[in-house]
């Protein structure tokens, strides 16, 4: 008997709701700007970084986008003075993700 079974026995008059895609995806609204997002790496003291920069919209939406990024990834980061900056060479796998989310960007170097 798995939890649904013991649920259904303890609840029997309840009737859940069957959650929906757009309320999920309500929550994380990005405002999608007409400029490419340039994505660029760099060596910092010898380690390599991927810096995204160039989103002109909220700085909350900014910080959303980089919290998604770094958990998908499973790679530390940061956002500083409008850029998010990711832990090692993930250019292909941001490109994709953000090409996925709807967002044009643009890769810049090597």
């Amino acid at each position: 008997m798995d939890l649904q079974d013991q649920l259904k026995h303890l609840f029997p008059d309840h009737k859940p709701e069957p959650e929906t895609e757009s309320e999920k995806d309500s929550a994380y609204d990005i405002w999608l700007q007409d400029d490419p997002i340039i994505c660029k790496y760099e060596k910092r003291k010898g380690k390599p970084i991927t810096i995204l920069e160039g989103y002109t919209g909220a700085t909350d939406d900014f910080k959303k986008l980089a919290k998604e990024l770094k958990t998908k990834l499973s790679v530390g980061g940061s956002f500083k003075d409008d850029k998010i900056i990711i832990q090692g060479d993930y250019r292909d796998k941001i490109m994709q993700i953000l090409k996925d989310k709807g967002f044009l960007v643009k890769r810049v170097g090597g």
